[in-house]
């Protein structure tokens, strides 16, 4: 299935009104998912990971759909990577807003460190699938379905572990307590969900017109699609995330903001699955050519980093992964560049 691309300026302005949609749509949906995470009793970490994760991971969603049934399987395999990578950029940016300690410090919670592991394990399948190119059911690789199985499973764990924690962090005047933050809205719940999904349509919707624009940008430049889809689209898709992280953070809500990072990091990474089944040519990960290893190798390490940081807790200042995940990023980007 293809279309034929949008032209460059038409492209590029699309992509930067969609920032601005995805912006306004990013704040409000801060303040449902919150109420939401404290009236549903999710709680922050496992209502950033479900209510936030999942509604902020459409535009990224529906850009992955977009470029996988075009055709392109580096666009398609580039965006829901680039979108762990970028989003976890956006941890370190957030860390500059909050001034009281450490983020990671501050939003240290188990939930949030098992949704870490969790979000390395399922990185790790695609490199699985990307050595084992001769497997198939049908036109996707079989091991495309164990990604949602993973993902089910995380989701257990992490919910056994909010009713049964076996450890918990130290407890210091820096720390988020649950129910720290604004009060909740004490609007009707119906209305909260549908606000929620009010918004998830209209993020949605931008997601495609980013799909469309992302692969206009290519086509008209020339510009290698995985590089395009590590950077330019994911920063844009990715922006729901950097907003809701933004105005968690200034709430004063830091782990609603963090699990929504890490939770839409993990929530991402189903549409790996999604590009693969929506690229109707074979198996994508093969296809998508070796940068994609690439891409996956610099986020499953950004990821590692920031474990370690929600286990280091540095006190003060922007800790040791706030340094260390952008320069990753950055490396990644380079590397992708000079072998694209």
């Amino acid at each position: 299935m293809t279309t034929s691309a949008w032209p460059f300026v038409p492209s590029v302005l699309a992509l930067v009104g969609m920032g601005v949609v995805i912006v306004l749509a990013g704040v409000r949906l801060t303040r449902v998912a919150d109420s939401l995470a404290e009236r549903t009793g999710l709680g922050d970490a496992l209502g950033g990971a479900l209510l936030l994760g999942a509604v902020t991971s459409l535009p990224g969603i529906v850009t992955t759909v977009t470029g996988s049934l075009e055709g392109d399987p580096g666009f398609g395999l580039a965006n829901p990577v680039g979108g762990v990578a970028v989003q976890t950029v956006w941890l370190a940016i957030a860390d500059l807003v909050y001034r009281r300690a450490n983020l990671e410090h501050a939003a240290a919670s188990l939930e949030n460190l098992l949704q870490a592991l969790i979000l390395v394990a399922l990185l790790a399948v695609p490199v699985i699938a990307y050595a084992t190119p001769d497997l198939r059911l049908g036109w996707i690789h079989p091991i495309t379905l164990l990604i949602p199985v993973v993902y089910g499973y995380g989701l257990f764990l992490l919910r056994r572990l909010q009713k049964s924690p076996m450890w918990e962090p130290v407890l210091t005047s820096a720390t988020e307590k649950e129910g720290d933050g604004p009060e909740a809205s004490h609007a009707r719940m119906s209305s909260l969900w549908l606000q929620l999904a009010a918004l998830g349509l209209v993020v949605g919707v931008a997601g495609w017109v980013i799909g469309q624009a992302g692969l206009g940008v290519i086509a008209t430049t020339g510009l290698p699609s995985t590089l395009v889809g590590f950077t330019f689209t994911t920063a844009i898709t990715s922006l729901p995330e950097l907003v809701v992280l933004v105005t968690a953070v200034r709430m004063g809500i830091p782990t609603l903001g963090v699990g929504n990072i890490i939770g839409g990091n993990t929530f991402d990474t189903l549409m790996i699955g999604m590009a693969d089944v929506f690229y109707l040519e074979g198996p994508v990960y093969r296809e998508a050519g070796d940068p994609s290893l690439v891409l996956l190798g610099g986020t499953m390490l950004m990821t590692a980093v920031l474990a370690g940081g929600l286990v280091v807790r540095d006190r003060k200042g922007i800790g040791f992964e706030g340094f260390v995940i952008p320069l990753i990023y950055l490396s990644t980007v380079g590397l992708i560049y000079a072998t694209g």
